[in-house]
């Protein structure tokens, strides 16, 4: 199976160009073909939303060429150190990015080369000393909020099978329009691409994000269908009393990225609703290629809060207080997740990327939930996210569930005490939600520090920075 449908279609919004059949096969093929020129070994790939990057994406999974999809505006000193550490054959995308994506200095193992095919491109004058494993596809970064300089390694079965089971979950067929409304980097933005590749779908590459007059003109141009968004994009489009109605076009809005507040959830699936759209919550991680739940449209509003059974393929279990697993209902522990797009494992530096499937299609999730009677996961939180208060362990997510109704609001680990970053509060604001945390979980309020900000940090890939907030306590 190719990761691009022979009905699949790239529209360039910028530049109003179309590729399509015959036509889109063949730069694939073209690209895969300038991949197959190089000696083996994992081509870092700076990806910006442009079609040049989707293409040199594309041809890699397509043309069995490892690939490491990098952000193109990543700090040169780390790019440097990923250089060093994995050995890539070659650094190409190197004009993504525009203003202000540094590159810093060519690394002294490298040729610039303007590529006719790839375009300007790094290529490492000597062959690596260890050869990528022959089932690796796609390298990804973990999570910027833990620091982790790791990188998580897919198989092409695991990209595949994860794209062929979004698409039977949403119903996506060819004659739905996609919008990159999520950097390609970013695992979500690269599954909402590979999904509607895979089912033969369109994907509108358009630049600039949700909040971006061009986008939305691109979208009522091309009559985009759907729509994808992390946590904060919801809240934004929310505050600038964002409708579907303006856009006939749409009919799905798609969510994952972290949880998205219930009575947001409700808004927007009653926004959409009314149009004779749905709205999808989804569940995942890098880790997984990397969804592995949604929420049918039609469970809500009754289960709002539940991400959904497994997708197509795929299975949930619990680990209870012994460490047995089991899938009966109400029992919460850490999930762990079954499925052909788990990954193959992590990779710390190119040797690692010689490795095979450390995991064995099984993934502990570092996630808390329990299922219901139906299989429905219900999140409770992280297993690490933990503070101490006057040295009495609390939940994190627990704090920041009850105080939902402030708004957006963060809560970290102090010395002693958790630290709440609430946005839009003032100084009586704050002390009234550390008087309700404190009568609710029978503390003294100072405890409990809340502090006033514009706005919460975000990653690039729109979850909570949560490494910048601790930095501050």
């Amino acid at each position: 199976m190719r990761l691009v449908a022979p009905s699949a279609r790239l529209v360039d919004a910028a530049t109003g160009s179309t590729l399509a059949g015959v036509e889109l096969t063949a730069r694939v093929d073209q690209v895969a073909a300038a991949y197959a020129e190089l000696p083996p070994g994992v081509v870092f790939a700076r990806s910006g939303l442009s079609t040049a990057a989707v293409l040199r994406f594309a041809g890699a999974v397509d043309g069995g060429r490892p690939v490491a999809l990098l952000d193109p505006a990543l700090d040169p000193a780390v790019l440097a150190d990923f250089v060093r550490r994995f050995e890539p054959v070659a650094v190409v995308g190197l004009a993504e990015g525009g203003v202000g994506a540094a590159l810093g200095e060519r690394p002294k193992d490298y040729r610039h080369v303007d590529h006719p095919v790839l375009g300007p491109a790094w290529v490492r004058e000597t062959p690596p000393a260890d050869r990528p494993h022959p089932d690796l596809a796609v390298l990804l970064a973990t999570s910027g909020s833990t620091g982790d300089p790791k990188f998580v390694r897919l198989s092409r079965e695991a990209v595949l099978a994860n794209a062929t089971a979004i698409g039977a979950a949403l119903a996506i067929g060819p004659d739905e329009i996609a919008p990159t409304s999520l950097p390609l980097y970013y695992s979500f933005g690269m599954s909402v691409l590979n999904s509607h590749l895979a089912a033969g779908a369109t994907v509108l590459v358009v630049d600039g994000g949700v909040l971006a007059r061009e986008f939305w003109q691109a979208v009522q141009e091309h009559g985009a269908t759907s729509l994808a968004g992390v946590p904060y994009n919801y809240e934004m489009l929310h505050r600038i009393r964002w409708s579907p109605a303006k856009y006939p076009s749409l009919r799905t809005l798609t969510q994952a990225g972290g949880k998205l507040r219930d009575e947001m959830i409700l808004a927007f699936h009653e926004k959409i609703a009314a149009v004779g759209g749905r709205f999808h919550v989804m569940w995942g991680c890098t880790e997984a290629a990397p969804r592995m739940s949604t929420l049918p449209a039609d469970a809500l509003p009754e289960r709002v809060g539940s991400v959904g059974p497994a997708l197509d393929g795929g299975s949930f279990t619990v680990l209870d207080e012994d460490g047995a697993e089991t899938d009966r209902p109400g029992v919460v522990g850490e999930l762990v997740y079954r499925g052909p797009n788990v990954m193959m494992g992590y990779a710390e530096s190119a040797a690692d990327l010689s490795r095979g499937d450390d995991q064995g299609g099984v993934l502990r999730t570092g996630d808390l939930g329990q299922l219901d009677e139906d299989g429905f996961v219900w999140l409770r939180g992280r297993l690490k996210r933990f503070g101490k208060v006057f040295g009495i362990r609390v939940n994190l997510h627990d704090i920041e569930e009850m105080v939902r109704d402030q708004g957006p609001v963060v809560a970290v680990s102090g010395p002693d005490k958790v630290v709440l970053f609430a946005e839009g509060i003032d100084d009586e604001g704050g002390r009234a939600l550390a008087g309700r945390l404190a009568e609710r979980l029978k503390l003294h309020r100072s405890g409990f520090d809340v502090r006033a900000v514009e706005r919460l940090p975000q990653l690039p890939n729109g979850k909570i920075d949560y490494r910048s907030l601790e930095a501050l306590v």
